[in-house]
């Protein structure tokens, strides 16, 4: 589907960070193992207030992070280095307009206002050393089985789409922001990014995560990247 607008958005284009997001909730729930296909959700906690979820953001979120979103119905847990990465299907939404990208056939676009899109959000862990990220942080990308276009499966910006689910544009918070653009993911740090793209009930989809450190800089350190891949299916 992980420089990504201006110092807000155009920072996170320009490094195909994809779709970001997060708010404040967390639920305490025992920890669910890793699996391909749709898991049951367990009774959930009574919703925090609105005012609880702004003062109580996930233990151990990086200071760089918007307040971390858990919920949704866990689909895939997968691994890239030492970064444990949880996929959350959560919701569905109608596209509100076309897409960029056309079929290279049919010259129709691959996504089309009025699509039902599906917002899947990665939760973030870190569990080795820390590692200085740029704005791409954990570059997550999906495409479903069955999906044969060269270029990757895309989804909307739509920031009210987002906020139809908890859920923001971006897992930075760029009222922190400072150049360099050098985010530190410490050991034990979790933060959550969401995507959305076309919803295709039951099928299968496959992840696919990179990881590139950047120098004191800034800078990529390419010979560093670490890449890992999951399996989901999307219910």
């Amino acid at each position: 589907m992980s420089l990504a607008r201006s110092v807000r958005l155009s920072v996170a284009a320009l490094a195909c960070a994809g779709l970001l997001s997060l708010t404040a909730c967390s639920e305490d729930e025992e920890p669910k193992s890793a699996t391909t296909s749709e898991t049951e959700s367990e009774v959930p906690a009574a919703e925090p207030s609105e005012e609880e979820s702004e003062s109580a953001p996930v233990e151990g979120q990086p200071e760089w992070a918007l307040p971390a979103k858990t919920d949704g119905d866990l689909i895939s847990t997968f691994t890239v280095g030492d970064v444990t990465i949880e996929a959350y299907q959560v919701g569905t939404s109608i596209a509100t307009d076309d897409g960029t990208f056309v079929d290279s056939e049919t010259k129709e676009p691959l996504l089309a206002k009025g699509d039902e899109l599906v917002f899947v959000n990665y939760v973030v862990t870190n569990n080795g050393a820390p590692v200085d990220l740029g704005p791409n942080l954990v570059k997550i990308t999906e495409r479903y089985d069955d999906w044969e276009q060269l270029i990757g499966m895309e989804g909307s910006f739509d920031t009210a789409l987002y906020e139809e689910h908890g859920l923001t544009v971006e897992a930075i918070d760029y009222t922190k922001f400072s150049e360099p653009p050098v985010f530190t993911f410490g050991t034990g740090e979790t933060y959550s990014i969401a995507h959305n793209f076309r919803y295709q009930p039951g099928s299968p989809i496959g992840f696919e995560a990179e990881i590139v450190p950047v120098d004191a800089a800034g800078q990529p350190l390419e010979a560093k990247r670490v890449d890992g891949s999951g399996r989901g299916k999307i219910a």
